[in-house]
């Protein structure tokens, strides 16, 4: 159980920070935008970041549970998961 749920923490870490470099350019857009549009952006920018900040503190949570975490708690990483993936593919058509 363990090493599935290493490997499980692992992926999530691979693909969170793929995510945040991917949020770090749609920042970088955003400051280049003119004034009207770079406020629109910014607020989508502070909702990815809380998105992101929730997954990273329930993936954190789960790792310190150890092998008693629950299927509750990785039910909460997946939803989390999930929500960030798809604001990501939102900002993505908006910001491309």
């Amino acid at each position: 159980m363990s090493e599935k749920r290493d490997a499980y923490i692992e992926k999530m870490k691979l693909q969170l920070d793929d995510w945040n470099a991917e949020i770090d350019k749609f920042q970088a857009g955003a400051d280049r935008a003119q004034e009207a549009v770079r406020v629109r952006y910014q607020k989508q920018m502070f909702e990815l970041k809380v998105k992101h900040r929730v997954l990273k503190e329930k993936m954190a949570d789960m790792y310190r549970a150890g092998n008693e975490a629950s299927e509750e708690m990785k039910n909460g990483v997946d939803k989390a998961w999930q929500v960030l993936g798809e604001s990501i593919k939102a900002a993505r058509s908006k910001f491309n």
